[in-house]
C-alpha cells in the first residue's frame, strides 16, 4: 500500500479534489438580492435605536437566527470589529458581550452617518457578506462524499456521525471510560451492530491554509492520534485512525510533509488520505485487519 509520503510532488496535485469558485464581480447581483433585507431591518434598527448598545441589543431580539446572525456581522463592521464573531451568534451573550465591549462601541450617530453615506444595498458590504455565505459547505461535502464511498465500497460495516453539520461524535459514547470526554470525531467505521469500531477519524477540507494555522492542524492530529491509539493499545483494541484531508491548502508549506510524518509514526494504524486516494490507501483487509 503506498503511504501518503510516496505521492511525489509532481504527481500530487492529482490526488486533490478542488472546489470551483465563484467569480467577482458576478456574484454582485445575487449578493446584493441575498443581503439587501438584511440591510433594510438593519437601517430600521439602526435609525430607532438610542445608543450602540441599544442597537445591539435590539439585533439579538430578531427571532429568525439566519437574520439574526446577519444583523450581528453588519453591526461587527459598523460598530465594533474587536467583538469576537462567535460571541456575537449567541443571543445569550448580550449582557456579557455589552459588558465587556460595550464602551468600545462606535456612538450611534456616526453609525448612522456612515451607513447613509453609503450607495443602497452597498455593494462592497453585500460581497463581505457573500463571503460567509458558503463558509464550511466545503468541509460538509468532503465528509458527505467520504460517507458515500465507504458505504458503496465496503458492505461489512457502517459508517456514522454527522454526514454534514450536526454535533461532533465522542468517544466516550462508545467507549465508556475514555479520558477524554471532549475528544471530537467526525466519523465512526463499525460493524453493522457498532459492537466493533474499526476505525474513527476527522475529515477536513484545507482551502488555503499555511502559517500557525498549518501548525495547529498537525499538532491537533498529532494529538488526537496519539491519544486514541494509546486508549486502543492498552485496552487491547484494533481500531485504527483515518485523517480524510482534501484540497489545495495540502499543497502548501510542509502540509504534505507534516501529515506524512504524523502517518508514519503510527505505521499501519493511521492513514492519511484524500478522496482520490481512498481505493488504494483503505482496503478491507486493513479497515478490518488485527
Amino acid at each position: 500500500m503506498k503511504s501518503f509520503r510516496d505521492y511525489k510532488a509532481e504527481e500530487r496535485r492529482n490526488y486533490i479534489t478542488l472546489s470551483s469558485g465563484e467569480y467577482y464581480p458576478d456574484i454582485l447581483v445575487d449578493a446584493c438580492k441575498l443581503y439587501s433585507p438584511v440591510l433594510t431591518i438593519f437601517s430600521e434598527l439602526l435609525h430607532s435605536s438610542e445608543s450602540s448598545i441599544a442597537l445591539f441589543k435590539n439585533i439579538c431580539k430578531t427571532p429568525t437566527q439566519w437574520m439574526r446572525i446577519q444583523l450581528c456581522r453588519v453591526f461587527r463592521k459598523y460598530c465594533s470589529p474587536e467583538t469576537p464573531v462567535e460571541m456575537l451568534k449567541k443571543s445569550s451573550q448580550v449582557i456579557k458581550i455589552c459588558n465587556e465591549f460595550g464602551e468600545g462601541f462606535r456612538p450611534i450617530n456616526i453609525i448612522q452617518e456612515r451607513f447613509d453615506s453609503r450607495p443602497f444595498p452597498d455593494e462592497a458590504l453585500c460581497a463581505v457578506l457573500w463571503e460567509y455565505k458558503d463558509r464550511g459547505q466545503k468541509g460538509y461535502d468532503l465528509t458527505e462524499k467520504f460517507f458515500d464511498i465507504i458505504e458503496s465500497t465496503f458492505s461489512d460495516v457502517i459508517i456514522w456521525g454527522p454526514r454534514r453539520s450536526g454535533a461532533d461524535i465522542q468517544p466516550i459514547s462508545f467507549w465508556k471510560d475514555y479520558p477524554n470526554a471532549r475528544r471530537p470525531l467526525d466519523f465512526v467505521i463499525s460493524s453493522p451492530d457498532k459492537s466493533v469500531i474499526y476505525a474513527v477519524g476527522l475529515a477536513r477540507y484545507d482551502g488555503d491554509r499555511g502559517g500557525a494555522q498549518e501548525d495547529d492542524r498537525t499538532g491537533g492530529y498529532k494529538n488526537c492520534a496519539d491519544e486514541i491509539l494509546d486508549y486502543v493499545k492498552s485496552h487491547n483494541l484494533h481500531t485504527k485512525v483515518i485523517f480524510v484531508n482534501d484540497g489545495p491548502g495540502l499543497l502548501l508549506g510542509s502540509m504534505w510533509e507534516d501529515y506524512s510524518i504524523i502517518e508514519e509514526r503510527y505505521k499501519d494504524e493511521c492513514i492519511v488520505t484524500t478522496l482520490r486516494m481512498i481505493p488504494e490507501r483503505i482496503s478491507k483487509e486493513w479497515l478490518l485487519g488485527r
